[in-house]
């Protein structure tokens, strides 16, 4: 007897034997000790006086299922201390049908509720920044559509005909190849922003000289007025399995970020080649450009909003949105770069 009695008054949970009157008959020290009242103060009055208003009714309808000798598992409720604050506890009672008593052990989860607030917070704050992006994805989408057919519109009224200047009709090719990518970049948007709000992710063998070509036809002007020079190499690995607009989106901001942050004077170079490595398909994007302090962005390289450098078409969106068409098709990308010494950014595919 005497070992039982010191396991009840030693033990961290709150040990309690309660009569279907609604009193404590009696509790460990624990109790008090959580409590913050003394035994004589939490035995004299009925349990519920120590409940907080809100969980009275549901812990009074909880002890009269128990009185139907029916036990109560990993009940949660709240109590006021003598302090004022509100703690949690979670109940498993079992109930004496002929002692009319109710024998209980308590556990103080306060902390787990506080983590679990956080938690469920933190995620109605993310959905809300989900759902806010994705309006203004939307919005921006439709809002552009106007004026981009417009272009179009005033583009196909020129007559080529009447141009006899051959550097004049380049330009015009350029302006029309660039209009009806743009329409179809936009269109694009609208049908990858519909397929997440289906979960059905259209997945494809994308061959990747195909697609980069694709890429860079809708940029000959930014390509021919920076002095790029790009080299391809898939000899290796000829194509992956990926969505056709997240491979063309992360190859467009890839490398017009290469381009616009190139070093003042050093004309902008971009290395692009694919590889199987340890059984992983992957594609490799560097340059030769300002690079980063990977002291100090590390994982905050691919957050929304951030910049590094001081350039005015600086947005902070490109990176992470090759991020977020990566990782949500299971992929992982990583960056190795110096300052002044470019970057280099490794995508590796899920198969």
């Amino acid at each position: 007897m005497y070992k039982f009695e010191h396991f009840f008054e030693l033990s961290p949970d709150l040990l309690c034997i309660a009569g279907f009157d609604g009193y404590w008959k009696r509790i460990n020290p624990s109790v008090s000790r959580t409590l913050g009242y003394t035994v004589e103060e939490l035995t004299s009055s009925p349990i519920t006086s120590f409940v907080h208003t809100e969980d009275r009714l549901m812990t009074d309808q909880s002890r009269e299922y128990l009185t139907e000798t029916s036990p109560l598992i990993n009940f949660e409720n709240r109590y006021i201390t003598k302090d004022g604050r509100i703690i949690w506890l979670s109940w498993t009672s079992m109930p004496v049908e002929k002692d009319k008593l109710i024998y209980a052990i308590a556990k103080n989860v306060t902390l787990k509720k506080k983590l679990e607030a956080e938690r469920n917070q933190h995620l109605a704050n993310l959905t809300k920044s989900h759902q806010d992006l994705k309006q203004l994805s939307y919005t921006t989408s439709h809002d552009l559509r106007a004026p981009i057919n417009n272009l179009i519109s005033l583009v196909g009224l020129l007559d080529d005909s009447k141009v006899k200047d051959p550097e004049i009709l380049q330009y015009l090719t350029f302006l029309k190849s660039s209009a009806e990518n743009l329409s179809e970049i936009l269109n694009n948007s609208v049908d990858v922003l519909t397929q997440k709000d289906q979960l059905n992710i259209q997945i494809d063998e994308l061959d990747l000289k195909q697609h980069l070509n694709l890429v860079l036809d809708s940029i000959q002007s930014i390509l021919q007025g920076s002095n790029v020079r790009i080299v391809a190499d898939f000899s290796e690995l000829e194509s992956i399995k990926f969505n056709k607009n997240y491979l063309e989106s992360i190859l467009l901001n890839l490398i017009t970020n290469s381009i616009k942050y190139a070093r003042s004077g050093i004309p902008p170079v971009i290395t692009i080649y694919s590889k199987r490595f340890n059984g992983i398909s992957q594609l490799i994007i560097s340059d030769n450009g300002m690079g980063f302090d990977m002291e100090k962005v590390k994982d905050k390289v691919f957050g929304l909003n951030q910049k590094f450098h001081d350039h005015p078409d600086s947005k902070g969106i490109g990176l992470y949105l090759v991020y977020n068409h990566i990782s949500s098709l299971g992929g992982r990308i990583s960056l190795d770069s110096k300052i002044n010494e470019g970057a280099t950014f490794t995508i590796s595919f899920k198969d």
